[in-house]
């Protein structure tokens, strides 16, 4: 990667943390070394310039499983939720590359690899790939440039899994952005999972909601 690249790589991720809320920035500091190390540097840097501090008592312990509760109050962050299935190498690498850019932890087929080299599974019988819940907008954009050579995702499944686009509820436009994610503590009562905050670029309305529309 040349030096423009590299530095086109480092400004976008920077500018994505400087978006993050402290806890979800602790969240991903919680998992920093399934990041890559460019990613892993503009979170040190942005945790630094916060001030913020990452309880050491959380990097004592045995480090848990991705997506296990640990009875830490980030574990619905945490919640790994599928995006899509891969069937060969060079579909994977290709993924790979979109959520690294991205700075996105992944992790691929039943081992949770954090990275195509360490995969042991066959991927001739497909290999799922999971991202933390608090990645699901970001990497739901990553996979718009996603062009798969060898999908063998049958067209029921595809069809089960596609998702629409988030519309504003005022005016319908798809030119909806992502704002934040919404803790749990901050949400209304009664909600029992963080919300996500949505903003539309069209009419300025703002909303909160479940995260991306499934078809029904």
């Amino acid at each position: 990667m040349g030096m423009p690249d590299a530095a086109g790589e480092w400004l976008r991720i920077a500018e994505h943390y400087r978006n993050l809320s402290d806890g979800e920035l602790i969240v991903l500091a919680r998992q920093e070394s399934a990041l890559t190390p460019v990613a892993q540097q503009a979170l040190r840097d942005e945790i630094s310039n916060r001030r913020l501090i990452v309880p050491l008592e959380e990097r004592t312990v045995p480090k848990p499983e991705p997506g296990k509760p640990t009875g830490s109050p980030y574990d619905e962050d945490r919640q790994l939720g599928e995006i899509c299935t891969v069937w060969s190498l060079r579909d994977a690498l290709q993924l790979q590359t979109l959520l690294d850019r991205a700075g996105i932890p992944f992790f691929m087929g039943p081992e949770k690899a954090t990275g195509v080299d360490a995969v042991t599974s066959s991927f001739a019988n497909g290999i799922g790939v999971q991202v933390m819940r608090i990645g699901w907008p970001w990497a739901s954009e990553a996979m718009q440039s996603y062009e798969p050579a060898d999908d063998q995702t049958s067209k029921e499944e595809k069809e089960e899994l596609r998702e629409l686009p988030v519309r504003c509820p005022k005016c319908h436009s798809t030119e909806v952005v992502f704002k934040e994610l919404v803790p749990v503590e901050a949400a209304s009562p009664g909600c029992s999972q963080p919300k996500f905050k949505w903003v539309c670029d069209s009419c300025g309305r703002e909303w909160e909601d479940d995260g991306i529309v499934k078809e029904r």
